[in-house]
């Protein structure tokens, strides 16, 4: 009898064995799956770009360096390059454990750099790409640029469809795009995202409220991509992800902003720029005074220790 329980025993671990193997081999090729779907997507996404007004600030992650991202929402269409609707600047300093997010109003009446010439400071992406985007919003900010992302604003609801739709919390009904939004909490697919962003002159604050619209998505996104339901889905998003997002930063520098910033995602500030609406030759602009430029200039500037 002891000697038939042995055998059962040992069967039984050999079968638990075999199962534990075959589990340890699904997940092996599952995580290569995932790997070689994300290097695919970053390789599509990676776009470098030649900066001649100056050379770029050498970043050692390792030793968890501030750096500087500017972030373009492009509406581009073919055969126009577009314009940047949505202009964010992000200041990441792990050691401070914070980030600081600052949406510039595309109407902001600036100096082109590399034009010579002021105008609305979302004209710089149409008149030069994100190279000129840079150059302008670094001298608007007197700060140095270090990374782009670019997110194209016609495909960005198939990253939201992808991640299998958002919830937002909308805080007046409005129609966009003849699609009616009711106030209070809201599960938007990919093409109610695009139309819930766009809105804007229903907005009693205009492009700040866009502007605030526009952050609720993108953390929506943010807030499915890192679901355990959206694991199912890493081939849709990387999909998604490879064929509307460029940017400059590699995948290892990916890699090594996610193991030694991470902690930094967690404290995100809001900046707000205030601006006052002016006519100039009959267009209308965004126009700062030098005392609240000079104060986010400082603000930025202490945070990515460069005072």
């Amino acid at each position: 009898m002891r000697a038939e329980q042995k055998k059962k025993k040992r069967k039984w671990l050999r079968i638990t064995g075999f199962i534990f193997l075959l589990l340890i081999i699904v997940a092996g090729a599952y995580v290569f799956n995932v790997y070689r779907s994300l290097t695919t997507a970053v390789d599509t996404m990676h776009e470098p770009i030649e900066r001649t007004t100056r050379e770029p600030r050498p970043i050692t992650f390792d030793d968890k360096e501030p750096f500087a991202v500017l972030m373009l929402g492009v509406d581009e269409r073919e055969g126009d390059r577009g314009r940047s609707d949505t202009i964010i600047a992000l200041t990441v300093n792990p050691e401070k454990n914070s980030i600081k997010m600052l949406s510039i109003p595309r109407d902001t009446r600036t100096e082109i750099v590399g034009r010579g010439t002021q105008d609305k400071i979302n004209h710089a992406y149409a008149f030069g790409g994100v190279e000129m985007s840079m150059d302008t919003v670094e001298s608007f900010l007197d700060i140095p640029i270090d990374y782009y992302v670019k997110v194209n604003m016609e495909g960005f609801q198939d990253i939201v469809d992808a991640v299998g739709g958002i919830t937002v919390n909308n805080e007046f009904a409005f129609t966009q795009d003849k699609i009616q939004f009711a106030e209070g909490t809201l599960n938007l697919n990919g093409e109610e995202a695009l139309a819930y962003v766009r809105m804007r002159k229903q907005d009693p604050t205009g492009d700040f409220g866009r502007q605030k619209r526009q952050r609720q998505v993108i953390q929506g996104v943010i807030n499915k991509g890192v679901s355990f339901g959206s694991l199912t889905k890493f081939d849709d998003i990387f999909k998604a992800l490879g064929q509307n997002v460029k940017t400059n930063i590699t995948f290892d520098e990916m890699m090594d902003i996610q193991s030694n910033y991470k902690s930094a995602a967690g404290n995100i500030e809001q900046l707000k720029m205030d601006v006052t609406g002016q006519y100039i030759n009959g267009v209308s602009y965004q126009l700062i005074s030098a005392e609240e430029q000079q104060s986010i200039q400082s603000e930025l500037r202490e945070h990515l220790e460069l005072n």
